[in-house]
């Protein structure tokens, strides 16, 4: 195979192949060392010279085509210790294409041929021209030296750059260049220096092999071209080129574009026909450096080029290594394949790393609060990176995707703070970067998880089906979130979508466990302006023995707080057994109303406290346990201190209770009878207090002005009313179903009536366990007693007896005499 001049033309103007531009000045010397190889040079060249002023000319014809003529203006044959010599002076060979065109000239001072030796040598500098103007580069092959170009084409680039290839020259300087005709070699210890249009190189010592079509540059081989405005400079410690197999073989060779350095230990490029370079192998270690502080290395590597000496794909293997270190971070990445997708000029597209991903990276940004540390680690089975063009020459990242499991960790410490860990963790992870390579967006697809351990222990996990996350421009750190859904990944926004659960495990205390805080729902909205996650389509929430419900919850990230609205619904069961949520003791705390089993309340709206176990409903709540119940346009339940606060701020919608007893008589019924019933007792007034560890509910008047009491047997007016319950158990109903009243104490301008009767004081009592009420007043004002058929009567104390329906008074020295008795 024939490697032509425009070949090689080719190369020095596309692939930048230095190795080939010096393969010139051995194709003219073995060109050259033609006219030479026989022995009868001397008698063959007095065949054909015409005497010119001082010196001769040689042409050589081929059925009337001149291949070559040689100029020299002295010729001397020589005899040196008994052997002869031919010496040329002023030499001039000009080579021939078959058109008649030159293509090719060599010009040196002084040449000496030995006939016997074979072997030739210049004496002196040599300078060889090689050109070929009626054949255009591979990259243009339209182009041509002879043809002027058009305005239009005059305006492109690139057939004006493959106009002045095709025009130009390539000169090459050597000295003691060296021609063995029995060995086909030619070679020289001396630098070599060659220049093109665009550029020039050099190298110390080189050998051509004629018969085997070998080139070997020895050393220091350089070469500098320019592309475009920047510079390209390529160098290698030793080069070899195979002109039969197309192949270049570099050793430590490097070349530098712009501010990037690639550097091979070993490196082969193969050519095609025309020239251009197609495959390129690089081997015991490559390694691309940026001036970014970017580094890109591999042990192997693979690399193709198009028609035009342009990248298409590569293929790094043997374990690949990415290192970057710029403006505060630093990215170290590993993979043990790698490959690479270019576009049209050769610009980087795209990357597919594979079969183990791991990506690590440091950042610090310093903030009004201190430095920030984050450390990131990307873990992948593959995943895929593209790029876009950044300007200047240089690409930027604008997607990373990870499949068959990605894992996303981050750990994030202000200055000298506890760090703070976090995980995302998804089938299918999908990132996308703004400029500067700063990432700016998540999406997750199958299984979505985040998982944050904040700096106070707890630990946040938020679940999903899908994922998509808009994350905080870098250096912003007014907003930083520190829920499961922020973390410090800087999440600005938020969408979890399918099977979404939200919990918060607070760390153990005194190696007790906590109660964890659950959320369900169909879809999430975060925004960490506010630090909330809204949940939607059907949310539930489980805070300890709580379980909650409603048509949209929403949660904080900071306190794990939740806010319920709309057709709330809750239950709570009691505590887990074993966990705790106070300072105190552990158990059941349960919300408990003065029955057993569950609480259930159902309202507009709810706001519950995860710190205290506080619950607050608005809007016509309702609550109840058993037969016992509440009803207010606001309840709030204290799970820790076990309170049951019941407000309203209008008469028209009071606070109103209904108790149930099992032990009081109903007045007309049998002894038996009168047990087994039970006894409703329903109050209304303006707020209601109620606590469980005391077995006390206190009913003060309020805005309603007045507390309103009824039972079976009377109704009471006061301003305010105290129940005091008996605890569950021997005194409860059947299967503890409710609780006895223990007592029942109406105080301020108090008023009850009963079967026709009504009295008047400042204090009525009813003890559950006589049925007795006793009303009772003041010195200046004591009770007063009106029944229909005996008129008005008073005493310290008026006893009215709920089982037989007696009346006494008690008056000084506390004789008690019975004014009535009259059966209803």
């Amino acid at each position: 195979m024939r490697f032509t001049i425009e070949r090689l033309r080719t190369l020095v103007l596309v692939a930048g192949v230095l190795l080939v531009i010096a393969l010139g000045l051995f194709l003219g010397a073995a060109k050259f060392r033609n006219r030479f190889i026989r022995k009868d040079l001397p008698q063959k060249l007095g065949l054909n010279i015409q005497e010119e002023a001082n010196g001769f000319v040689y042409t050589h014809e081929v059925r009337g085509h001149i291949l070559y003529r040689i100029r020299a203006s002295k010729q001397i044959q020589l005899k040196r210790e008994g052997k002869v010599f031919l010496q040329l002076h002023d030499v001039n060979i000009e080579l021939f294409a078959e058109d008649g065109s030159r293509v090719d000239r060599i010009a040196g001072d002084e040449f000496e041929y030995d006939p016997n030796s074979g072997i030739a040598k210049a004496v002196g500098p040599v300078e060889i021209t090689l050109m070929k103007p009626t054949v255009a580069p591979a990259i243009a092959p339209k182009a041509a030296a002879n043809h002027s170009l058009t305005s239009k084409q005059k305006n492109s680039p690139l057939a004006s750059a493959a106009h002045s290839v095709a025009s130009g020259e390539i000169k090459v300087k050597t000295s003691g260049l060296i021609f063995d005709r029995n060995t086909a070699q030619a070679s020289t210890v001396e630098r070599v220096e060659f220049t093109v249009t665009e550029g020039g190189g050099s190298a110390m010592g080189a050998n051509y092999d004629a018969h085997d079509g070998l080139l070997v540059l020895d050393h220091a081989v350089r070469l500098q071209i320019q592309r475009g405005s920047a510079p390209v400079s390529m160098s290698a410690q030793h080069a070899v080129f195979e002109r039969n197999d197309q192949v270049c073989d570099l050793e430590g060779a490097s070349v530098r574009y712009r501010s990037d350095v690639s550097t091979a230990e070993d490196a082969k490029i193969y050519f095609r026909d025309d020239g251009s370079a197609e495959h390129l192998v690089a081997e015991k270690g490559f390694q691309l450096e940026t001036a970014a502080g970017g580094r890109l290395a591999a042990p192997t590597g693979t690399l193709n080029f198009d028609e035009h000496n342009q990248p298409l794909h590569g293929h790094l293997q043997g374990g690949v290594t990415i290192d970057s270190d710029s403006k505060g971070r630093k990215i170290h990445g590993t993979s043990p394949t790698m490959d690479l997708a270019f576009a049209s000029q050769g610009v980087l597209r795209g990357v597919h790393l594979e079969r183990g991903v791991e990506i690590v990276s440091d950042d610090e940004m310093a903030s009004a609060r201190g430095l920030l540390h984050t450390h990131r680690v990307w873990k992948s089975p593959v995943a895929d990176m593209a790029f876009r063009n950044a300007g200047k020459g240089k690409v930027e990242p604008a997607t990373i995707h990870g499949i068959e499991g990605v894992t996303v960790a981050a750990t994030s410490q202000l200055g000298n703070l506890p760090a703070a860990p976090e995980k995302l963790t998804a089938d299918d992870v999908t990132g996308e970067f703004g400029a500067n390579g700063a990432l700016t967006k998540l999406i997750g697809h199958g299984n979505t998880s985040i998982t944050e351990t904040t700096a106070t222990g707890a630990k946040e996990t938020m679940s999903g089906d899908d994922l998509e996350a808009h994350l905080a421009a870098a250096g912003n750190t007014k907003q930083r979130s520190r829920g499961a859904a922020g973390g410090e990944m800087q999440i600005e926004t938020a969408t979890m979508d399918g099977n979404v659960v939200l919990t918060e495990q607070p760390p153990a205390k005194a190696g007790v466990e906590q109660a964890v805080m659950r959320a369900t729902a169909g879809h999430a909205d975060y925004d960490s302006a506010g630090q909330w996650l809204h949940l939607t389509d059907g949310p539930g929430v489980t805070d300890g023995g709580l379980e909650l419900s409603s048509e949209k919850l929403n949660v904080s990230q900071e306190s794990g707080d939740a806010v319920a609205q709309g057709n709330v619904k809750a239950t709570w069961a009691g505590e887990a057994p074993g966990t705790r949520r106070d300072k105190g003791g552990t158990g059941s705390l349960n919300a408990n109303f003065g029955a057993q089993g569950p609480t259930h309340v159902v309202a507009a709206r709810a706001e519950l406290k995860h710190s205290t176990g506080a619950a607050t409903f608005r809007g016509n709540v309702r609550l109840w346990q058993q037969g016992n119940s509440v009803t207010a346009p606001v309840i709030e339940l204290d799970r820790t201190k076990q309170t049951l606060v019941a407000e309203t701020t209008s008469a028209r919608s009071p606070v109103q209770v209904v108790m149930v007893s099992t032990t009081a008589a109903v007045p007309g019924a049998g002894d038996s009878q009168r047990q087994k019933e039970p006894s409703v007792i329903s109050v209304r007034g303006g707020d209601l207090k109620y606590s469980s560890a005391e077995r006390k509910a206190v009913m003060r008047a309020g805005v309603t002005g007045r507390v309103i009491s009824s039972t079976t047997e009377a109704t009471t007016y006061s301003n305010e009313l105290e129940l005091t319950l008996l605890p569950p158990g021997n005194h409860a109903g059947k299967d503890g179903a409710a609780a006895q009243v223990d007592r029942m104490t109406s105080t301020g301008r108090v008023e009850i009536s009963s079967g026709g009767r009504r009295g008047t004081g400042e204090q009525l009592v009813y003890t559950g366990d006589t049925g007795n009420y006793v009303l009772t007043g003041t010195a200046a004002a004591p009770p007063k007693l009106t029944d229909p058929a005996h008129g008005t009567v008073t005493g310290q104390a008026l006893i009215f007896n709920s089982r037989d329906d007696s009346v006494s008074i008690e008056g000084e020295g506390r004789k008690t005499t019975t004014i009535t008795t009259a059966p209803k």
